[in-house]
């Protein structure tokens, strides 16, 4: 019901999948997107996620909880071929994290 009253208010027309939850380690061995990214801070803080990802295309975005991903979950996404990217220069909630992404990957599409 909160998908649908969301679909309405922004005015959109189609309606989001809301899929049950999944283990990290099926969901990223499962994952068939082509534009794979972990935001994570990479050792290069210029490797944000508006300047790699490519315009117009499916993406997958991984954004961690609270305290960030452990190391393990980074080298099992990297070997699945996430990329890992910033979102910028500040510290993001998970929530906040989560829109920043959906964000840039937005406005670089708008730019084409």
């Amino acid at each position: 019901r909160k998908a649908i009253a969301a679909l309405k208010q922004s005015l959109q027309f189609t309606l989001p999948e809301i899929e049950a939850p999944v283990l990290f380690e099926d969901f990223i061995a499962a994952n068939q997107n082509q534009n794979k990214f972990i935001a994570y801070t990479p050792q290069k803080p210029d490797d944000t996620l508006f300047r790699l990802a490519p315009t117009l295309g499916d993406y997958c975005v991984l954004i961690g909880p609270e305290g960030g991903f452990s190391e393990s979950e980074l080298e099992a996404a990297q070997k699945a071929g996430f990329l890992s990217v910033s979102l910028g220069k500040h510290r993001l909630r998970s929530e906040t994290a989560a829109l920043t992404a959906c964000l840039a990957l937005h406005h670089k599409n708008q730019l084409t």
